[in-house]
C-alpha cells in the first residue's frame, strides 16, 4: 500500500491529553498509520492512503475535536511569522475563562438581589459555562477517548449541582478553564525554547546586485544559492555560505553552543544566524533558506518532539486505564459508605465528586514530554542536537562510550611533532623541507608547510617546481641542489643515514609517528616527525566520562603503534587495526553487556554509529552530523559527549520529580477528599496546580549549563 506524509501543526493542543485524544481520533480513521503526535511542537505527523482517506478529511476530525490544522512552512522567517503571539486578549482559551468568570458573576450578583433564586441561578451559570466541556467530552468519546478531563469535569459539575452545590459547581468550571489557560502559557514557554532557534536568523538580507558593487535589502527567505550577501560587523549571517572576500571573527554560539569566535576568510564556510564581529565579509550563499543548518535543526528538534521516549509511551498506557479506573474509585466512594456503613449520601457523593476532580491524569501525563522538549531545546541551543526522546533517555544510562580516533579524539590531520636536525637549526630544516612540499596536497607537505608558517620561517626559493617520487619522496631544485623528503626507506635507498639518526628515527617511529627525512645531495640534514595529535580538549573531556564511572574504549582501524601512542597519552583503552566490520562486532560485544555510545565522524564508522545504542556525530554542523547518527556535536567538541549524558541525566531526574509531584499531590489530596476536608474548588485547584508545578519544573530545564570541563 502506497502511503503519503502528511505534516501539521495544530492550533490549540495545549496538553499532553489533547495529544492523545488527537492521537486516538487519528488512529481510528481508515487509511492512517504511523501516527505520531506531539504536543510541545504542536505537530501532527502521520501517513495516509490517498485511495482511502484525504488530507481535508483529516483536518475536518481535527475541527470536529476543537482543533485548528496549519500548515507549515517551509523557512525559519515564514515559522516565526506562523507561530506570533496574539494580544493576549485575543487568545480564545482566555476569553472562554472571561466570559465563564462574566457568567459566574452576574449569577452572584443576581443571587444577592433575589436569594429565593441561588441555587437555580448558580445551576444556570454552571449548564451555560458547562455546553463548551461537555460539546468536547462527546466528541472526544465519538472518536475514541470517553475518559478525557472533559467528561470528568461534566461529571463532576452535573453532579455537584445534583446535590445541591450549583455554586461550587460554577466555580469549578471558572477554575477548570483558567488551569487549561495555564497550561496554553506553559507550552508556549516550553515552545520558546525551539524559537529562540528561529529568531536568530535576521529576516532580511543585503544582497549584491548580479554584476555590480550595488547593495539591495530583500528577506533573507527570498535569498537563493548563488546569491552574494554583504555582511557588516555587527551583523548577522543571512544563510548558510561560503566566504568569497574578506575576513572576521564570527560569533557561531546560536548555532555551536561555543562562545569563542572563529576566524574566517575566503573560503571558509559559515552559518546563518552567526554573529559577524568586526570585519566585512561577502559570502556566497549555498544554502536556501528552507535548508540552512537552523532549518534543519529546528526541523530535526520538532521531528524528535514526536517522537516518544520509554517512559512517555509508558505513561500514556498508564493514563489509558487510570481515568476509568479513577472513575470507578469515586464511584465506590460514593455508594460504599451509604450503603456498607449507612453513611450520609450527600456527603459521599460530594467527596466521590471530589475524588473523580483529583483523578484527573494531566498532570501525570504531561511530566514526561515537557521535561524531553526542554531538555531537546536545551541541548540544541548549546549544540547538542538529540533525535527523539528514546535518544535522550538512553544516554543517561549508557555505561561504555566507544571513540573512533581520526577526527575524534585527534584533530583528523597531522600536525609536526618534532625536527631533529643534523645540519645545525631545526628551524633551518623544516624550512628547507617546506619549500619542497610548497606546492603539494599531501597531508604530511600540507602539515610541514602549516608548521613552518606558524614559526614564520622565511623558506628557500624553489627553481622549477617540485617532482613526486610516487609513494616514496617529493624533490625540488633549491639554491644549492636538489633536495628530497621521503621516507625513511626512501632515504636509505639513495644513502647512508648515520646510526645516530636511525636510532632516532626508530625511537619516533616506535612513538607512534610518521617520519620523513631530508636529503640534500647524498646528506641527511635532518628528520621530521608527524603524527595526528589528540584533540586539545580530549584528554578532559575523557576524565569528565571516567569520573561519572563511564568506561571508554578506543576503537580505529589505525596501526596498533599508532593506537596504543594516542591511547597512552589519553590513558585510555585503545583497540586498534580494526576494519567496519570489526569495529561493529566490538559495538555489539560491548552492547551485549550495557548500553553503549558510539562517537564517531558520521562516515566511515556509520555502521558501528547505527549498532550502538546511541549514535553520536561529530562534525561542527555539517550535513553528515546533522543527519547520520542518533546525536549530533555541533560544537565539534569531545566535552560534547559528558555534556549529552550530563543533560539525558539531567532530563531523567526531571522526569522522576515531575511524576512524583503529580502522584504525590494527588496521593495528599486523595487523603483529605476521603476526610471531607477538600472541596470541589480545591480539587480541581490541586489538579491545576499539580499542572502548573510539573510544567514550571520542566521548564527549569531551559536554563540547563553545564558543568565547567
Amino acid at each position: 500500500m502506497a502511503t503519503d506524509a502528511y505534516r501539521i501543526r495544530v492550533e490549540g493542543m495545549d496538553c499532553a491529553s489533547c495529544a492523545l485524544k488527537i492521537e486516538t481520533a487519528m488512529q481510528r480513521l481508515s487509511g492512517v498509520a504511523d501516527v505520531r503526535v506531539s504536543y510541545s511542537a504542536g505537530t501532527l505527523a502521520l501517513r495516509f492512503d490517498q485511495d482511502r482517506i484525504s488530507p481535508s478529511t483529516i483536518d475536518d476530525e481535527l475541527c470536529s475535536l476543537g482543533f485548528r490544522p496549519q500548515a507549515i512552512a517551509s523557512s525559519p522567517s515564514s515559522i516565526a511569522t506562523e507561530r506570533k503571539r496574539l494580544p493576549w486578549w485575543q487568545d480564545a482559551k482566555l476569553q472562554s475563562v472571561m466570559i465563564a468568570a462574566a457568567v459566574f458573576a452576574l449569577a452572584f450578583a443576581l443571587s444577592q438581589l433575589f436569594p429565593a433564586f441561588e441555587r437555580w441561578l448558580y445551576s444556570a451559570a454552571a449548564a451555560i459555562c458547562l455546553i463548551p466541556i461537555a460539546r468536547r467530552a462527546l466528541i472526544g468519546a465519538r472518536s475514541g477517548s470517553p475518559f478525557s478531563i472533559e467528561t470528568l469535569m461534566s461529571v463532576a459539575a452535573v453532579g455537584a449541582v445534583m446535590i445541591g452545590e450549583a455554586e461550587e459547581a460554577a466555580v469549578v468550571i471558572v477554575l477548570f478553564g483558567v488551569g487549561e489557560w495555564l497550561e496554553t502559557f506553559a507550552a508556549g514557554r516550553a515552545r520558546a525554547g525551539i524559537e529562540s532557534l528561529i529568531d536568530v536568523v535576521p529576516r532580511t538580507a543585503r544582497r549584491l546586485r548580479d554584476g555590480s558593487d550595488e547593495v539591495e535589502e530583500i528577506p533573507a527567505a527570498d535569498l537563493m544559492i548563488g546569491d552574494v550577501v554583504v555582511v557588516r560587523p555587527g551583523d548577522r549571517i543571512p544563510s548558510d555560505g561560503k566566504v568569497i572576500d574578506g575576513h572576521s571573527d564570527v560569533n557561531e554560539a546560536p548555532i555551536t553552543g561555543e562562545s569563542v569566535p572563529v576566524a574566517k576568510a575566503v573560503g571558509d564556510h559559515v552559518y546563518a544566524g552567526s554573529i559577524n564581529a568586526n570585519g566585512e565579509l561577502r559570502i556566497e550563499t549555498t544554502n536556501a533558506a528552507a535548508d540552512n543548518t537552523i532549518a534543519r535543526i529546528i526541523h530535526l528538534v520538532e521531528q524528535a518532539q514526536e517522537t516518544k521516549a520509554p517512559t512517555e509511551r509508558m505513561i500514556d498506557r498508564l493514563s489509558r486505564w487510570y481515568t476509568p479506573a479513577a472513575m470507578l474509585v469515586a464511584l465506590l466512594v460514593i455508594i460504599v459508605p451509604p450503603l456498607g456503613f449507612g453513611e450520609d449520601w450527600a456527603t459521599w457523593i460530594y467527596r466521590g465528586l471530589a475524588t473523580l476532580l483529583i483523578a484527573c491524569p494531566c498532570a501525570l501525563v504531561i511530566s514526561t514530554p515537557a521535561a524531553i522538549a526542554s531538555g531537546l531545546a536545551a541541548g540544541a541551543r548549546k549544540g547538542l542536537l538529540i533525535k527523539g526522546g528514546a535518544v535522550l533517555e538512553t544516554l543517561g544510562k549508557v555505561k561504555t562510550v566507544a571513540f573512533d580516533k581520526t577526527g575524534t579524539l585527534t584533530l583528523g590531520q597531522p600536525q609536526v611533532t618534532d625536527v631533529v636536525s643534523v645540519i645545525g637549526q631545526d628551524d633551518a630544516v623544516l624550512a628547507r623541507a617546506a619549500a619542497v612540499e610548497g606546492n603539494t596536497s599531501h597531508p604530511i607537505g600540507q602539515a610541514i608547510v602549516r608548521a613552518a608558517k606558524a614559526r614564520a620561517l622565511q623558506t628557500p626559493i624553489v627553481f622549477g617546481g617540485s617532482q613526486a617520487v610516487p609513494g616514496k619522496a617529493i624533490s625540488a631544485r633549491l639554491k644549492d641542489g636538489f633536495a628530497f623528503v621521503g621516507s625513511p626507506h626512501f632515504a636509505a635507498e639513495r644513502t647512508t643515514i648515520p646510526p645516530e639518526l636511525a636510532t632516532t628515527i626508530s625511537g619516533l617511529e616506535h612513538e607512534g609517528k610518521t617520519v620523513v627525512v631530508l636529503i640534500s645531495g647524498k646528506t641527511c640534514e635532518g628528520v621530521i616527525a608527524l603524527r595526528d595529535e589528540p584533540r586539545p580538549d580530549a584528554a578532559g573531556a575523557l576524565r569528565q566520562l571516567t569520573s561519572k564511572g563511564i568506561a571508554v574504549v578506543m576503537l580505529t582501524g589505525d596501526n596498533a603503534r599508532t593506537a596504543q601512542a594516542i591511547a597512552g597519552q589519553l590513558g585510555i583503552e585503545a583497540r586498534a587495526e580494526l576494519l567496519p566490520d570489526a569495529k561493529l562486532a566490538e559495538i555489539r560485544r560491548l552492547k551485549a553487556v550495557s548500553p553503549v555510545a558510539m562517537v564517531g565522524d558520521g562516515i566511515n564508522d556509520a555502521p558501528a554509529l547505527a549498532a550502538a545504542s546511541v549514535g553520536i556525530a561529530m562534525g561542527g554542523g555539517t550535513d553528515v552530523a546533522l543527519e547520520t547518527a542518533d546525536a549530533a556535536l555541533l560544537n565539534d567538541r569531545a566535552h560534547g559527549v559528558a555534556e549529552l549524558i550530563a543533560l539525558s541525566q539531567a532530563t531523567l531526574g526531571n522526569i522522576w520529580q515531575n511524576i512524583s509531584i503529580a502522584l504525590g499531590l494527588k496521593a495528599v489530596f486523595l487523603a483529605t477528599s476521603l476526610l471531607g476536608v477538600t472541596t470541589l474548588w480545591m480539587a480541581i485547584l490541586a489538579d491545576t496546580g499539580a499542572t502548573v508545578l510539573v510544567t514550571a519544573n520542566a521548564l527549569r530545564l531551559l536554563r540547563w549549563r553545564a558543568s565547567a570541563s
